[in-house]
């Protein structure tokens, strides 16, 4: 597909969360996802979350607790891949142990020939193992335990970006933020972040309009509008 500049996206950071039906970007699918956004000064900006039809069984609904009947009417992810696009252009990518979730969507966008393209990233496990003692688990749940973050909905998408939102905006903003600052250059990755070449979503046009269906339990705070709709 074409490649446009970033120069109208937003900038700041997306805080991702995916849900899938396995550990495999290769040979599982993301059953669920949620992008919070954060401009630079790390305020909220809105929400992004939607449950997505992985075209076969749901996984370890144990863990993620979502079963087959949840899906009804739930878009593909083609479905809401122009507007998860949009999302994430211009942004640096934020999550807990942030590597798996985009390994995850990069996997979901090669399969409709779409290529994600490399992004500055920043991980709140790293950030964590730097600042917790050792040992110490790493887990989302023990880390924000431990900067103050409580009850959220573990294993949502939604619930795991917002509690993920949280812990990066403690540590940003923590004691350690002007050490960190100088090392990590959080201005220099928005800067990256917003001079990446993304895909244009021309082709996806046909499909960028599908319904996202949230969780029935998923409390509203600002989400970002649908584009059908006005809600999420």
């Amino acid at each position: 597909m074409l490649s446009g500049r970033s120069q109208q996206a937003s900038y700041g950071y997306a805080v991702v969360d995916v849900e899938a039906t396995g550990s495999s970007s290769r040979r599982h699918r993301v059953v669920e996802l949620a992008v919070v956004l954060l401009d630079g000064e790390l305020g909220p900006q809105g929400e992004f979350t939607t449950l997505v039809d992985p075209h076969g069984p749901v996984g370890p609904t144990h863990i993620h607790g979502i079963v087959g009947g949840d899906l009804g009417g739930a878009p593909s992810f083609e479905g809401i891949a122009a507007r998860l696009l949009t999302l994430l252009r211009g942004r640096v990518l934020v999550g807990h142990n942030v590597g798996c979730d985009r390994s995850f969507l990069a996997a979901e966008f090669a399969r409709i020939g779409v290529r994600l393209p490399s992004v500055p990233e920043l991980c709140t496990m790293r950030m964590a193992a730097e600042r917790l003692p050792v040992p110490h688990g790493l887990s989302l749940r023990d880390c924000a335990s431990r900067a103050g973050v409580t009850e959220w909905k573990a294993h949502t998408a939604l619930g795991d970006a917002r509690a993920t939102a949280e812990l990066f905006s403690h540590y940003m903003r923590g004691t350690e933020a002007d050490e960190y600052a100088e090392a990590a250059g959080p201005e220099h990755r928005l800067a990256l972040a917003a001079a990446v070449e993304w895909p244009r979503t021309t082709g996806l046009t046909g499909v960028a309009d599908a319904l996202w269906k949230r969780r029935s339990n998923d409390s509203a705070r600002r989400m970002v509008p649908n584009v059908r709709n006005g809600s999420a």
